[in-house]
C-alpha cells in the first residue's frame, strides 16, 4: 500500500472526469433506469481498501449509476442472492488471511451454503507479493463467488503494492459500467518527501536480540501531519534493483515536531544488512536524508470517543503502541494498560525509562511484561491469559483492544488467547465495532 497517496490522488481527477462525461451523456429524469444499485463492498485491513471504495462510489454517483455503498462484514447470504451487481474491494492481511473486519462474514456467509446465480461482480484484490499467499483472500472470495453460482463482469484485478497499473485496469471497467466516461488517467505525482535524520540510539545494546535503534527524522522543508497508528514508508533508490519501499510504524505524534522509528537491524543469510534495516541503522549519518511518504493506517487509529486501551505487542511493535500511549498522555486519558513481551526485561526492555515514567505518573494504569529468556518464563499471549478476569472486565467498561507486533508467534497467539478469555464471537463483534485493531507485520 505504499503508493496509496499518489493512487489516492488519481482517483480525485478521476472522478471529475466521470462527473462530467456522465453531465453530458445522462438522459432525462423520466427515461433512466431506476433499477436496483450496484453494491461497493470493502474490506480493509488498513483503510486503503475502504479509501478506494468510497472513491468508487462516488465516481459511479457522479455518473448517475445508483449506488450502496458498505462493508463487507454487514452483508448476510440473503442480501447477496438479492443483488444484481456488485463491486468488491478486499485486502488480505499476512499470508493469505482476510482482514479482521471481515472474520464475521467469512465465518456466517462463506462456510454456509448460498445460491448467487442472480448476482454479477467486480473484484479488485489488494495485496503484496512480498507474501506467498499473495491477495489470498481476494482469491478465496473470487473462488467462492464463482462457486456459488454468482458471474465476474470483468476478471479479478489483483493490486500489488498500490499498482497504479492495477488502479487503470480497474479504472476502465469502472468507465465501462458508468457507460462510457470519458478517459482519464493516473496522476504521476510522488508524494515522498525529504526528512532529515537528527537522532539514532541504540535501545538493546547488549540485549538477546537483534539490535534496536531509536531513529528521529525531522521535515526539511515541509510540514507534516499524521495520526498515531500511521505508517511510514521509506524509499530506497538503489543501482540495478529500482525504487524499494519499506514500511515501519510511526513511533511518534506529530506534536514531538518529528519521526520516530523503531528499527531492528536484518540480516541476510550471508550475514549482510537488510536493505531498509542496515540503510537506516548503519549506513546513514547524523544530517543525511532520505524519501519518507506518510501513509494513513485507519484500521490501526484510537477511536475519536474516550475509551480505557489496552495495547498489546512486542518487539518494534512498541513503535505503535508508544505513539498510542503519547497521545493518549497528550490527551490527558489515563485508563491505559500495556502488555509488552520481549526476550529479557534488562537489555530488551524498549522504551523502558519512558514506559515506567508513564506507569509512576499514573498515564499507564497497569503494566504486564512477558520475557520470554528470563524466569518466569512466558509470552505475552501468557501474561493475558493469566489476566483474563481484568480483561474481561475492562472490556465491559468499553476498552478498546490494540495490538502491534509481529505476524508470526505473538499475532496469532494473542488472538488465540482473546477467542479464549472473550470468545470468538465476542471478538468479532469487537473487531467489526472498531475495538479490537491491529497493525501486525
Amino acid at each position: 500500500m505504499a503508493a496509496a497517496a499518489a493512487v489516492l490522488l488519481g482517483y480525485a481527477a478521476f472522478c471529475g472526469a466521470i462527473a462530467w462525461r456522465g453531465a453530458r451523456r445522462r438522459p432525462p429524469a423520466a427515461t433512466r433506469d431506476e433499477g436496483a444499485p450496484l453494491l461497493v463492498v470493502h474490506a480493509s485491513q488498513t483503510g486503503f481498501a475502504e479509501e478506494l471504495a468510497q472513491r468508487t462510489a462516488a465516481a459511479l454517483g457522479a455518473a448517475a449509476v445508483p449506488v450502496r455503498l458498505g462493508a463487507l462484514d454487514t452483508l448476510d447470504a440473503g442480501t447477496l442472492a438479492a443483488t444484481r451487481r456488485a463491486l468488491f474491494l478486499v485486502s488480505t492481511s499476512g499470508e493469505g488471511d482476510a482482514p479482521d473486519s471481515a472474520a464475521r462474514f467469512v465465518r456466517k456467509v462463506m462456510r454456509a451454503e448460498a445460491r448467487l446465480h442472480g448476482l454479477e461482480y467486480g473484484l479488485l484484490a489488494l495485496g503484496d507479493r512480498s507474501y506467498a499467499h499473495f491477495c489470498g483472500f481476494g482469491r478465496a472470495l473470487d473462488a467462492w463467488l464463482r462457486a456459488r453460482g454468482a458471474r465476474p463482469l470483468f476478471p479479478r484485478i489483483e493490486m500489488d503494492d498500490g499498482s497504479e497499473d492495477a488502479l487503470q485496469r480497474w479504472q476502465r471497467e469502472i468507465a465501462a459500467l458508468a457507460e462510457g466516461a470519458a478517459e482519464f488517467r493516473v496522476a504521476e505525482q510522488d508524494t515522498a518527501a525529504p526528512w532529515r535524520l537528527v537522532e539514532r540510539e541504540a535501545l538493546n545494546p547488549e540485549g538477546l536480540g537483534a539490535p534496536v535503534f531509536r531513529l528521529a527524522f525531522e521535515p526539511v522543508r515541509h510540514a507534516a501531519h499524521w495520526h498515531a497508528g500511521d505508517i511510514a514508508v521509506l524509499e530506497i533508490h538503489g543501482a540495478g534493483d529500482g525504487l524499494q519501499r519499506r514500511d515501519y510504524s510511526i513511533a511518534s505524534i506529530p506534536e514531538d515536531g518529528r519521526i520516530d522509528l523503531l528499527v531492528r537491524q536484518v540480516r541476510r543469510a550471508d550475514g549482510t544488512l537488510g536493505r531498509g534495516s542496515g540503510l537506516l541503522t548503519a549506513q546513514l549519518q547524523l544530517g543525511d536524508q532520505v524519501a519518507l511518504r506518510l501513509r494513513a493506517n485507519r484500521g490501526f487509529r484510537a477511536p475519536e470517543e474516550d475509551r480505557p486501551m489496552v495495547l498489546i505487542g512486542n518487539g518494534t511493535g512498541m513503535a505503535g503502541l508508544r505513539a498510542h500511549l503519547r497521545a493518549r498522555q497528550r490527551a490527558g486519558r489515563r485508563r491505559n494498560w500495556l502488555l509488552f513481551g520481549e526476550r529479557s526485561r534488562a537489555q530488551d526492555f524498549l522504551c523502558g525509562a519512558e514506559i515506567e515514567a508513564m506507569l509512576a505518573d499514573g498515564h499507564l494504569a497497569r503494566l504486564d511484561l512477558a520475557v520470554s529468556r528470563e524466569a518466569p518464563r512466558r509470552h505475552v499471549q501468557d501474561a493475558l491469559r493469566a489476566a483474563g478476569d481484568e480483561l474481561r472486565a475492562w472490556v465491559a467498561e468499553g476498552a478498546v483492544i490494540m495490538v502491534c507486533g509481529s505476524l508470526e508467534g505473538m499475532a496469532p497467539g494473542v488472538h488465540a488467547a482473546l477467542q479464549d478469555i472473550l470468545g470468538a464471537e465476542a471478538l468479532e463483534a469487537l473487531a467489526a465495532a472498531g475495538r479490537y485493531r491491529r497493525d501486525v507485520y
